[in-house]
């Protein structure tokens, strides 16, 4: 059974797509957007697993971060170009319940990979003696499956109490967006203030250092909280933003964001830019 409830609607425009004249302009945009962030978040993983100087815990959560853009973004976007393309934007209620479900693993997710980060961060420039002994292969083997499938586990939680429509669902939504992004976010802002007094007592090369590894981190963290942090109001709230306002945030959160991490990362990283530039040049030369 079919219903006239489109996940992918609601996710970009908070309401319904109108479907009129300009759609294969808007499936052309979407695709090329769709294309560049695969591109761009792909060539950023790639090169982390192909260079061995990268084989580190900063820039394995970095990949990890990426990948995770990309699984975001297919989540949401073959289901949208469809819809462009359709007289009728239709989704069964299972599909719909799925795609849902992605979103929040997701974006769960990501919080969980930015805190990984910022304590990775913090044992680096906090307790650099202790790093090797800390951060290690199993322990970000812990952490990585840890990102993905504490989300997921709520989720599923989250499932089976959907069809009650009950007040244990309204409670436990709010448990779970506590869990995924209130203490993430309190715990790297708690990391990142740790980071900022060592290194306001540190000798200017520590402050180049933590600026230049710390700064996109929270970059991409205060840009992500304020668009999730604006789903929750807009959906959870119903509050009563205009219908520009809504499209202009929802847009950003599905095109900006993905396409944000690996410009951030691969511009602002050293040594992922180093290998980019060598990419790109031989790429020039062949």
């Amino acid at each position: 059974m079919e219903e006239d409830l489109n996940v992918t609607d609601i996710i970009i425009l908070g309401g319904h797509v109108e479907v009129h004249k300009y759609r294969y302009l808007y499936f052309m945009v979407f695709l090329i957007v769709y294309i560049l962030i695969i591109c761009s978040n792909s060539t950023i993983v790639y090169l982390i697993w192909k260079h061995r100087d990268l084989h580190e815990p900063m820039y394995i959560f970095i990949a990890a971060l990426l990948l995770n853009s990309v699984l975001y973004s297919t989540n949401i976007y073959p289901k949208l170009l469809i819809d462009f393309l359709s007289e009728q934007q239709i989704i069964s209620y299972q599909a719909c319940l799925v795609q849902f479900s992605l979103f929040y693993i997701l974006t769960g997710s990501e919080f969980l990979l930015l805190a990984a980060m910022s304590y990775d961060r913090y044992v680096s420039i906090c307790k650099p003696l202790q790093y090797p002994t800390i951060m290690t292969k199993r322990t970000i083997s812990v952490i990585l499956a840890f990102a993905w499938l504490w989300p997921a586990r709520q989720e599923v939680v989250i499932g089976k109490l959907i069809k009650t429509l009950s007040r244990a669902l309204t409670v436990y939504g709010l448990f779970v967006w506590s869990s995924i992004i209130v203490l993430p976010v309190l715990f790297i802002l708690f990391t990142y203030t740790r980071i900022l007094i060592i290194c306001y007592h540190s000798s200017g090369e520590v402050r180049r250092k933590a600026a230049q590894t710390c700064l996109p981190h929270l970059m991409v963290l205060f840009n992500y909280f304020f668009l999730i942090t604006y789903d929750v109001i807009n959906v959870r709230l119903e509050t009563d933003f205009p219908k520009t306002a809504r499209l202009v945030m929802t847009l950003q959160l599905v095109v900006y964001n993905p396409l944000f991490n690996p410009i951030i990362y691969g511009l602002k990283m050293k040594e992922i830019y180093k290998h980019l530039k060598k990419l790109f040049c031989q790429g020039k030369t062949n």
